[in-house]
């Protein structure tokens, strides 16, 4: 009788452990899309015009700041992933084309490839670790929470070329 008390146990222990594992990847699924949503707006609500607006000379201008975003989004994901990332680091910011439309489509992708990414680490792999920039060890959690992090400082900063344009922001998106 023990035993299978103790079989018992240890199966609900485990199950628990997998149901955890299988609400976290949901949960970042859900944060990510959300993210997108919100920088969809930032993207929306900027005119053409300005896209090229740097508030200083030696400042990124709007295009440039939301590329980079997209480009770390690329790179972080495709680490914590263990895949190849499709652009090359910075190579999306040097983009030629920096219309509304263009940038906004690179943006948005950047995300899509995020939340892909997301979904292909298998449940409960999580905690693995990798190495991020050749350099820095961590888990793969760590490595999405950092780009997660990342677009959100790069998007906050994207707030005062905004104002800078006349234009108000987006409501805050928490939930």
């Amino acid at each position: 009788m023990k035993l299978k008390s103790l079989v018992i146990v240890l199966c609900l222990i485990i199950g628990s452990q997998l149901a955890k594992a299988q609400v976290k990847t949901a949960d970042l699924v859900k944060d990510w899309e959300r993210s997108k949503a919100y920088t969809q707006e930032y993207l929306d609500a900027m005119p053409e015009s300005g896209y090229a607006l740097k508030p200083t000379p030696e400042m990124r201008s709007f295009a440039e700041q939301v590329l980079h975003l997209a480009d770390a989004n690329y790179a972080f994901a495709s680490a914590a992933a263990g895949t190849k990332s499709p652009f090359g680091l910075g190579e999306l910011e040097k983009t030629g084309d920096k219309s509304k439309a263009n940038v906004s489509k690179i943006v948005l992708s950047s995300y899509d490839f995020v939340i892909d990414q997301i979904k292909k680490i298998p449940e409960g792999q999580l905690g693995e670790s990798v190495k991020l920039f050749g350099k820095f060890d961590m888990s793969k959690e760590t490595a999405l929470a950092k780009v997660s992090e990342h677009q959100a400082h790069h998007r906050g900063q994207t707030t005062v070329y905004l104002r800078l344009a006349g234009v108000k922001p987006p409501q805050e998106k928490l939930f």
